[in-house]
């Protein structure tokens, strides 16, 4: 029976010769995923339950990076019951303050997820390590904490929609362009409780850092999952981070998709999102002249070293508009490392923009970048809801690093030819 890529995977980890969209299905799960906000609930259903241990722990990660360094009282409070956890039931994988990052970004640097594998995580932008070609999703805390104890979890196996993209990548189009288009073709809930399956010759050209952010953003159209199907790009990647034997899968050539979607992609222009849903997604050029009194690079969607890096060749001997705020996020440790043996947070702090230790931070209004009334913001995130960054009448645009640092440099929407 021809099968995709995500129905492989679920049905090796069901212990079956193969599932079909529908099935209700119980998984083994190779990692279980919280961090500072869902490792409060994760701990009190754990212990509601009254197990000693957990199935094991080299196996769950917990990732402080919402709240951190810690803004507030409750915020140490949520960090120091995410601290006690790990120690009582020692917890290979947890990643603390200036060991850490932000946890979408951090787990495929540091090997934690792998192609073929399944990863269940306590945070909805779980979705992004199906850029590597794993199952990963997003579930609530209650659902983590039992997948703690027992190891597994349950799943109704979803329909997949293929993506096809054609053609070749203009110079500044990146995952985040081509993610953006896509919600902005089929709209929010477009993919509800689908497996979106991203394939094409415009995906074989992007970085494995360009598919994760691909991957990321599905939930943004209401997918279960997102994924890239494994290639040479992939195994470059993962070999040198991943110390265990993983198996790769692909779909077969005549899998069943409940719809195909093939787009052209030449010649796309970079796209932005207006507010307050990603689906308004149009042509930098229709923007039309939006003034911004803030620029965000950084998140689990875009704030990798090659997000830094596209940037900073924008913003090298530019200035930051005066009525701008630049704000530049590291997404991990290693990733503000690199930054700074490279030069790029020179060309930050001498553009005008701050640079800040890694954290969620501004995208979920939790700190370090909270927009006033009426203020506008455009942001690498992947969110642009109502509030989503600060008061209820601000706005935020979602573009990629090169659309916001042009912006900032121009003090208003602009694409990146527009300042070079």
């Amino acid at each position: 029976m021809p099968r995709t890529i995500t129905e492989k995977i679920l049905a090796a980890h069901a212990g079956r010769d193969a599932v079909k969209p529908g099935d209700i299905i119980t998984v083994k799960v190779d990692l279980v995923l919280v961090n500072d906000i869902t490792g409060l609930i994760a701990d009190r259903e754990f212990r509601k339950m009254g197990v000693t241990k957990v199935f094991d722990p080299t196996k769950i990660a917990i990732v402080l990076d919402h709240f951190v360094p810690a803004k507030d009282m409750a915020s140490a409070e949520q960090s120091r019951i995410s601290r006690r956890f790990a120690q009582e039931f020692g917890i290979v994988n947890f990643y603390d303050v200036g060991r850490a990052g932000i946890e979408h970004a951090l787990l495929p640097e540091q090997g934690l997820v792998a192609p073929g594998e399944l990863i269940i995580g306590a945070d909805s932008h779980t979705v992004t390590y199906g850029g590597i070609g794993a199952f990963s999703t997003g579930v609530g805390g209650t659902d983590a904490a039992a997948a703690m104890a027992l190891g597994e979890t349950w799943l109704r196996v979803p329909e997949t929609l293929k993506f096809v993209f054609q053609g070749k990548l203009g110079k500044w189009i990146t995952g985040k362009d081509l993610v953006l288009y896509t919600i902005g073709q089929i709209g929010v809930e477009g993919a509800r409780y689908k497996a979106m399956e991203f394939t094409g010759e415009a995906i074989q050209d992007l970085s494995v850092e360009g598919r994760l952010t691909m991957c990321n953003m599905a939930i943004e159209a209401g997918g279960k999952s997102g994924i890239v199907p494994p290639d040479e790009k992939t195994l470059e990647y993962v070999r040198p981070r991943v110390r265990r034997e993983f198996k790769v899968y692909q779909s077969d050539p005549d899998a069943r998709y409940e719809q195909v979607f093939e787009w052209d992609v030449t010649g796309l222009e970079p796209q932005v999102s207006l507010p307050h849903l990603p689906s308004n997604a149009v042509p930098v050029s229709k923007v039309g002249d939006v003034k911004i009194d803030q620029s965000v690079i950084g998140s689990c969607t875009n704030g990798r070293i090659e997000d830094l890096r596209v940037a900073a060749a924008i913003l090298k001997g530019q200035r930051v508009h005066p009525d701008v705020r630049l704000i530049v996020i590291p997404a991990t440790q290693d990733v503000y490392k690199q930054a700074m043996h490279e030069g790029l947070f020179d060309v930050f702090v001498d553009a005008g923009g701050a640079v800040s230790a890694p954290t969620c931070g501004p995208c979920l209004g939790g700190y370090m970048g909270i927009l006033a009334a009426g203020e506008r913001a455009i942001s690498t995130t992947n969110r642009n809801f109502v509030g989503r960054m600060g008061d209820r009448s601000s706005e935020v645009y979602l573009a990629s690093p090169a659309v916001a640092a042009a912006s900032a440099i121009a003090g208003r929407i602009v694409g990146p030819e527009e300042v070079l």
